[in-house]
């Protein structure tokens, strides 16, 4: 099956966060950037639920890494939220873990980031 519309996630490895910190991020970071899809781009989120919600979890080294990737993203159009921590366990109170990118057309979201590491 071609999917023609996906979601990213992209963590922050300087943090060294355990896995289950690190899926827990990235789970905000999917449902955050979806619902805002959902909320500036409904045709997008709703094609991506129709063809299985495909996600790929990508990583960078740094916070200016990350937030290179949320100005390109805002530049081009594509629906993002960055993710704050509550500092509640590993982190301190609102340190910036990681970035959902998209649902939206698999190209675009490509051109943002292609060039990363799966994580």
């Amino acid at each position: 099956m071609s999917f023609r519309y996906k979601q990213a996630i992209v963590v922050r490895q300087d943090l060294k966060m355990s896995k289950g910190k690190t899926a827990a991020q990235a789970a905000h970071a999917s449902v955050s950037s979806y619902l805002a899809a959902s909320e500036h781009r409904s045709k997008w989120s709703e094609l991506w639920l129709q063809e299985g919600q495909k996600k790929v979890v990508l990583k960078v080294n740094s916070l200016d890494e990350l937030l290179d990737l949320k100005v390109r993203a805002d530049r081009e159009g594509i629906p993002n939220a960055l993710v704050q921590d509550a500092g509640l366990t590993e982190l301190e109170p609102g340190t910036i873990t990681c970035l959902g990118i998209g649902p939206g057309p698999a190209e675009d979201v490509d051109r943002i980031t292609g060039k990363l590491k799966l994580l």
